[in-house]
């Protein structure tokens, strides 16, 4: 089952840049425009109650449907119909944010319930989406172009992480919040308007009955079976654990140990995020390496060093401009861990079986993230918020010196491409 050609025999390719260019188009749109609500949603949360407790269960919610759901959602999205899928999740949380502007038009705030439960459903639309998205890519690309298009969207990714925070902070400033949150209407709009326009192939499966825990349990054992794989899923979960409650710390980094403002803390947000999108854009320009893993291991290796490095920064306004520059290098590097081990994932099974796969994996890759983050406020109280950072940047290099130890993870991509060029010669 596993590393057949992505693309389906009866699927055209023919104009399919014009096709993925709609597609990264509209999900840039209405990617945008729900996160500039989402960061609404929370500084709203802030101001209006100032309970830290508040905001822990907002994050929260937004954790949880992922971790929970994903490994049932990969059925679905191997038997449903795609653009279909990507269609009615987004009128969903267009529903929820009408319902939730109307209220707080009706009403001088809005009901804490109904934020709660709003940004529940966007979680859960959110889950759905995912691992749809990346199922769908590989199957509207040549096999060549699989690695440069998910640099696009990681690009696409970035981009919308760099202009959301300060296009809402302009936003929430001069525009009610009830007028606000409808902007996801307007990207729900734009966005569903442009997948009409989208050509989107069907897998074989698409209409097969969905037997839930059956199907579950397959794609788990399809990613237990690929040994190179599943080591390069268990190091990458062993690092979000590490890695995660270093950066929910960020803030505090900036405003207690180098005394700093809110308006640097912001800034060290934006440049790990324009890190991050010229990462996106030298894949998406370059990205055709015969052994991926090779920038897989660099990127652990320079994330690791640059959070060492972070760590043992003075506590002053000169250690926070090492800490800025520090910050955009890791930045630069975290798209080649992500971007390229999910294009190696793509072309590693057949597309009917790929939902199953990815809604296992990243649930696996989710869940040790919340399992950092209870740990990071009572950790970094406790040996102070710079050591997270050493311990971080510490647990990354051991990450990236295992996997570079383990045969089957370290020459997995080798495997794979030699399979796939034997594959393409039959």
């Amino acid at each position: 089952m596993e590393n057949q050609q992505s693309v389906p025999s009866n699927f055209d390719l023919t104009g399919w840049q014009k096709n993925i260019r709609l597609f990264l188009t509209g999900q840039f749109l209405s990617g945008i425009t729900s996160m500039v609500v989402q960061y609404a949603i929370i500084w709203y949360l802030t101001k209006e109650t100032g309970s830290a407790t508040v905001l822990s269960l907002a994050t929260l919610l937004g954790m949880i449907p992922m971790v929970l759901l994903s490994p049932f959602v990969g059925p679905f999205v191997d038997r449903l119909n795609k653009k279909r899928l990507l269609i009615v999740t987004d009128i969903i949380v267009a529903i929820f944010a009408l319902t939730l502007s109307l209220a707080g038009t009706i009403s001088d705030t809005f009901p804490l319930w109904l934020v709660f439960i709003s940004l529940f459903m966007r979680s859960i639309a959110q889950t759905f989406q995912m691992p749809t998205i990346q199922s769908i890519l590989p199957q509207m690309v040549p096999q060549k172009e699989i690695t440069r298009v998910n640099g696009q969207l990681g690009m696409v990714q970035s981009a919308n992480m760099i202009i959301a925070p300060a296009l809402g902070a302009f936003l929430f400033a001069v525009v009610p919040m009830n007028r606000l949150i409808l902007l996801d209407v307007l990207g729900a709009i734009f966005g569903i308007g442009l997948l009409l326009f989208v050509r989107i192939p069907q897998t074989q499966a698409l209409g097969e009955r969905v037997h839930l825990l059956t199907d579950t349990k397959l794609g788990f054992s399809l990613l237990i079976k690929n040994k190179g794989l599943w080591y390069i899923t268990l190091l990458g979960s062993a690092f979000t654990l590490i890695f995660m409650p270093a950066v929910s710390m960020y803030p505090l980094m900036t405003m207690d140990y180098f005394q700093g403002t809110v308006g640097q803390a912001g800034i060290i947000e934006v440049v790990f995020s324009v890190g991050m999108l010229m990462g996106g854009a030298f894949i998406g320009i370059f990205g055709k390496w015969k052994n991926r893993m090779i920038p897989v291991l660099i990127s652990y290796a320079i994330i690791g060093l640059t959070f060492t490095m972070s760590g043992f920064l003075p506590g002053n306004q000169t250690g926070f401009l090492w800490f800025v520059a520090l910050n955009t290098i890791a930045g630069l590097a975290t798209p080649f861990f992500n971007t390229l081990l999910m294009a190696m994932i793509q072309q590693s099974y057949e597309p009917e079986y790929l939902g199953r796969v990815l809604g296992v994996l990243n649930s696996l890759m989710s869940i040790t993230g919340p399992v950092g983050l209870i740990f990071a406020g009572p950790l970094a109280d406790a040996i102070g918020v710079e050591k997270l950072f050493v311990i971080a940047g510490v647990g990354t290099i051991i990450c990236g010196i295992a996997n570079l130890l383990i045969p089957a993870a370290r020459d997995y991509d080798l495997y794979l491409q030699k399979k796939i060029t034997k594959q393409n010669e039959e």
